[in-house]
C-alpha cells in the first residue's frame, strides 16, 4: 500500500473566474485543508461570476472530497456564482447529480426555536394537573383495595407482606442507626455552641430529645426510606411493567393494586412508626455521646434531663408523623412504578421520580402537621 499524498486545494483567479485546483488523496482519515480561503474569495464582494475545478493532480478520493465539494457548490449557489463541475471526474459528477436530483424538502433541517415562556408555564401547569389527577386515581384505587382488605376479600400472599416488612424493617436498621446517630451528634454540637456561652450545657439534652422525638427522628427516617424503599418499590413494579408481568396478573384475574401495592403499603405503615421510635432513641444516644464526652455533664444528668424534657406526647407526635410518612413513601413508590413505561430507561426514571415525589410529599406533610401541632398547642 502506497503512502497517502496530503490533500490540498489551491485557488487562482483569472478575470471573473476562480479556479480551484484539487490535489492529493482526499480519503477519510486525512486532514482536509480549510476551505475558508476559498469561501472568503467567493464571498468577498468581488465580481467573480464563475467557479471551475482542476483535478489533474487529484489522487484517491471518497466521501471526504464529496462533502467538501458540496460545501463549495452550495456556497457558490448562495452567492449567485456559476459552479462548473464538468472538469471533475465522471464518478464525482454522477454523485453530485444524484445529490441535487431531488431538491431538499422544505423544513427538513432542524431549526432552533425558542419556546415562549407562556407555553412553558402552560405545559408545566398541564403536567401538574395530570400528575394530580393520576395521584387522585391511584389514591382512590388504593382506598378500594383497603376496603376490600377490611372485608376480607383482598387477595395477596401473606409471604409477600412479611418479605416487604423484612426488607423495609430489619434490613434498614444499619443505615437508620448511622444517620440517626449522626443527626443526634449534629444537634448536640449545634446547640452546644450557643448554650456553652451561658454555661447551660445541660439543656443540650432538651434540645436533642425534643428535636429528635418531634421532628428529626421521623423526618430523617422517612427521607432514608424514601431513597431506599420508595425507589426499590418503583423499580420492582416498573420492571414488572416492562416484562408485562402486571398485564399477566390482570389476565389471570388478579387485581394488581391488591396483589402488589397493598402488601407494600401495609409493610411501610407497620414499620415506619417503629423505625421512627428507633431513630429517636439513636439520636438521643448520639446527643449523649457528645454531651458526656465533650462537656461537663454526666450520663445520669443527661438521661434525667431528657426524661424531664421529653414526654409521651412528644414520642406520640413523632410516631404519628412516621406512620403518615410511611403511607406517602409507599404511595409515591408504587404509583411511579405502576406508571412506568416499557423501556429500561423508564425504570430508572420511575425510581428517580419516586424519590423526588416522596421527599416532596414528606416535607409538605411535615410542615402541615407541625403547623397543626403548633396551633393546637400540642
Amino acid at each position: 500500500m502506497t503512502d497517502s499524498v496530503p490533500c490540498e486545494i489551491n485557488v487562482s483567479r483569472k478575470e471573473h473566474t476562480l479556479k480551484a485546483a484539487i490535489a492529493g488523496d482526499w480519503v477519510l482519515g486525512a486532514e482536509p485543508p480549510p476551505l475558508e480561503a476559498v469561501l472568503a474569495k467567493l464571498g468577498d464582494g468581488s465580481d467573480i461570476k464563475r467557479l471551475v475545478f482542476s483535478t489533474e493532480t487529484l489522487g484517491r478520493w471518497d466521501s471526504l472530497l464529496m462533502t467538501e465539494l458540496i460545501r463549495l457548490v452550495d456556497y457558490g449557489a448562495k452567492q449567485g456564482i456559476q459552479v462548473d463541475t464538468t472538469t471533475l471526474p465522471e464518478g464525482i459528477q454522477g454523485l453530485l447529480s444524484l445529490v441535487y436530483a431531488v431538491p431538499e424538502r422544505a423544513g427538513a433541517r432542524r431549526q432552533e426555536m425558542r419556546t415562549p415562556w407562556l407555553e412553558i408555564i402552560g405545559k408545566g401547569g398541564l403536567r401538574i394537573v395530570k400528575d394530580i389527577q393520576a395521584l387522585m386515581v391511584f389514591i382512590g384505587e388504593t382506598a378500594l383495595s383497603g376496603f376490600a382488605l377490611m372485608r376480607g376479600k383482598a387477595r395477596f400472599r401473606s409471604v409477600d407482606l412479611w418479605m416487604n416488612i423484612q426488607d423495609c424493617g430489619p434490613s434498614a436498621l444499619p443505615i437508620v442507626t448511622l444517620i440517626s446517630l449522626l443527626v443526634g451528634l449534629i444537634l448536640a454540637f449545634v446547640g452546644a455552641v450557643q448554650l456553652a456561652l451561658f454555661g447551660a450545657q445541660i439543656y443540650i439534652a432538651d434540645l436533642v430529645g425534643l428535636g429528635m422525638t418531634r421532628e428529626m427522628g421521623g423526618l430523617m427516617a422517612a427521607i432514608i426510606m424514601s431513597g431506599r424503599t420508595g425507589a426499590a418499590y418503583a423499580a420492582q413494579l416498573g420492571t414488572m411493567q416492562v416484562n408485562s408481568e402486571i398485564d399477566a396478573l390482570k389476565t389471570m384475574g388478579f387485581e394488581p393494586m391488591e396483589f402488589l401495592v397493598l402488601p407494600r403499603i401495609l409493610a411501610l405503615i407497620f414499620i415506619m412508626p417503629l423505625l421512627c421510635l428507633y431513630a429517636d432513641l439513636m439520636g438521643i444516644v448520639g446527643g449523649a455521646l457528645v454531651t458526656v464526652s465533650f462537656f461537663d455533664v454526666s450520663l445520669v444528668e443527661y438521661l434525667n434531663r431528657t426524661a424531664n424534657a421529653v414526654h409521651i406526647a412528644d414520642f406520640f407526635i413523632g410516631i404519628v408523623k412516621g406512620g403518615v410518612f410511611g403511607v406517602l413513601i409507599a404511595l409515591s413508590g408504587c404509583m411511579r412504578g405502576m406508571q412506568c413505561g416499557r423501556s429500561a430507561s423508564a425504570v430508572g426514571d420511575a425510581a428517580t421520580s419516586a424519590v423526588v415525589t416522596g421527599i416532596v410529599f414528606i416535607v409538605i406533610a411535615d410542615s402541615l402537621m407541625t403547623v397543626m401541632c403548633n396551633r393546637l398547642g400540642i
